[in-house]
């Protein structure tokens, strides 16, 4: 089955965009024959492909297809540019990538940034869930906890990222007076990023070797974190950049300074999209040098 381009474009402009209407206008044209592409489009594949609301979003099989759209135009691009250096395309291909928050939040951005052309859709997920989006074929690469790649991938080791357990001092005062303990750490409030996040409790046990379940605050925000632990709300698993100003000026202290947490971090990429790719895989693997253990 061979999809036309047109149409294929009309959907991910509809998916990107929201609307029909700024859909058509992105493209320019009218919003019936942006109407009638995806009618055409959902007769050929045999599924509906588009929730109309507001906004508009895309069914399973809708996403599925905007990615294939979006994975021809970035390889469109890379053979425009082969051919004729220099020479922009029309529209600028979208590159949809899994990572985590705390990856984008310390040394993720600079390498986006080295790389010219396309736009980027980014799904912020656990470092070790962000695989899955890969299965499910939803993004073109990802930033990974697992080292083995996920089939039809490569996978290249990054390095580590290094977290430090911290909390503010009247926190430390009020829930550790004498110290780390299997009984304090069971009491003491918690901070989570999601019911995915591990790190804490992989810390707990690195520091204990049980498997415990404190209370826990659930914040979906890596600026929260910190500003929750400044805040005496409760203790979490920073990274060492975003928190070593803080600690030098004791706003924050670590539970424990010897016995940080370094969770290794893989690029995975679609061997199929790895040569589109080329640019930012050069990119991710200079600034994990950089910033990463």
């Amino acid at each position: 089955m061979q999809f036309d381009p047109a149409h294929l474009s009309a959907l991910a402009a509809i998916v990107r965009h929201g609307s029909f209407d700024l859909a058509a206008a992105t493209l320019g044209v009218t919003p019936s024959a942006v109407s009638q592409r995806i009618k055409a489009l959902e007769e050929q594949a045999g599924t509906a492909l588009i929730i109309r609301g507001q906004p508009c979003t895309a069914t399973g099989a809708g996403a599925r297809l905007v990615r294939h759209a979006e994975d021809v135009a970035l390889l469109q691009a890379r053979v425009i540019s082969q051919l004729s250096p220099g020479k922009a395309g029309t529209e600028q291909p979208v590159v949809r990538l899994a990572v985590n928050a705390d990856s984008l939040a310390t040394w993720l951005v600079p390498a986006l940034s080295r790389v010219d052309g396309v736009l980027w859709d980014l799904v912020i997920d656990d470092q070790d869930h962000a695989a899955d989006w890969l299965r499910r074929g939803d993004v073109s690469a990802a930033v990974s906890g697992h080292p083995g790649p996920v089939p039809g991938c490569d996978s290249t080791a990054l390095g580590a990222l290094r977290y430090i357990a911290t909390a503010s001092p009247d926190f430390v005062r009020r829930w550790f007076p004498d110290g780390l303990t299997t009984g304090t750490l069971s009491a003491a409030p918690v901070l989570a990023f999601s019911a995915k996040d591990r790190l804490q409790h992989r810390w707990i046990t690195q520091m204990t070797g049980e498997r415990l379940s404190p209370p826990t605050h659930r914040m979906a925000s890596t600026q929260a974190f910190i500003d929750a632990a400044l805040a005496g709300i409760g203790w979490g698993m920073n990274p060492e950049d975003l928190v070593c100003s803080h600690l030098a000026s004791g706003d924050l202290v670590a539970l424990a300074p010897d016995a940080p947490l370094d969770v290794p971090l893989f690029w995975q990429v679609s061997r199929l999209m790895k040569p589109a790719l080329q640019p930012l895989n050069s990119a991710i693997r200079d600034a994990a040098a950089a910033r990463l253990q």
